[in-house]
């Protein structure tokens, strides 16, 4: 990781020397919207099968979509990696980039795109503590103080690349929604260290607005919902996840095309607020 770290800052100056002999294209046609993050970016979904597959309906598909109304000539260029943490998107291993790992495939796209670049939006960290929810006891809370742990290393280390090769381009970062609700209602806990403990401390250091997922899907609302009586927050994950849906297409954490649509509407509530 030193490696790859000492490469990047090596490539964050040779950009920020040639900023200054090289006048910034405007970002008006051509721009792109570059979306990095997990597999909620790429839009994963099940088969009725229940294998995992891209789609075109993806939060950042569908803020594209949203986008572009307003943006002429804004193209989407989607970096995305399923599976991806904050350790992976430094160091690679994943997915497979010509530049080894998904930030330092960002780095290049963004100095190849002078001026070009209108958005970038990312998502990291549900896949660092993913896998302490099916632990317990001792062993889950040594999971999760690890994976929070490197979420606060790893994090402030892509924003610091990030807003280093690109100063005065917006970045938008989201927190959140809650599958596990439908399982155990202790999860909130976990939801609640990831987003607001350690996401939403990271991204205000470095002036990043978020997108509030975890809100837009009522995480924090377990009054009965008035049509099924289920807690609202456990419907909303029923409603716009395939975490209630059976066998073999669920249980599945990814959002469904609807709950994707509602990820790409609290990032643009966070756009339409940008000066």
């Amino acid at each position: 990781m030193r490696t790859r770290r000492g490469l990047l800052v090596i490539q964050i100056l040779v950009s920020l020397l040639s900023a200054l002999t090289t006048p910034a294209l405007a970002a008006a046609g051509g721009a792109f919207y570059v979306s990095l993050g997990t597999s909620l970016s790429v839009g994963i979904q099940p088969t009725p099968s229940g294998e995992n597959h891209p789609t075109p309906d993806g939060y950042a598909d569908q803020l594209f979509e949203a986008l572009r109304t307003t943006t002429p000539g804004l193209k989407l260029h989607k970096l995305g990696c399923p599976g991806e943490t904050s350790i992976t998107m430094v160091s690679g291993g994943l997915c497979a980039y010509e530049q080894g790992s998904q930030l330092a495939q960002a780095v290049a796209f963004i100095q190849a795109h002078p001026g070009k670049i209108a958005l970038i939006t990312i998502d990291v960290g549900a896949n660092d503590v993913e896998p302490c929810a099916s632990l317990s006891g001792t062993a889950q809370a040594y999971c999760i103080g690890q994976a929070l742990g490197d979420i606060g290393s790893n994090l402030p280390y892509v924003l610091f690349v990030l807003t280093s090769v690109a100063p005065d381009v917006p970045i938008i970062g989201m927190n959140y929604y809650n599958p596990f609700v439908v399982v155990s209602s202790a999860s909130t806990t976990l939801q609640i260290l990831l987003n607001d403990f350690t996401l939403a401390p990271v991204y205000g250091a470095f002036g990043v607005p978020v997108a509030d997922v975890a809100t837009a899907f009522d995480s924090y609302n377990s009054t009965p919902d008035p049509v099924t009586g289920n807690p609202t927050n456990v419907q909303r994950i029923c409603d716009w996840t395939w975490m209630c849906v059976p066998p073999p297409q669920g249980p599945n954490i990814h959002a469904n095309a609807e709950g994707y649509g509602e990820i790409a509407q609290a990032f643009v509530v966070v756009w339409n607020s940008l000066p």
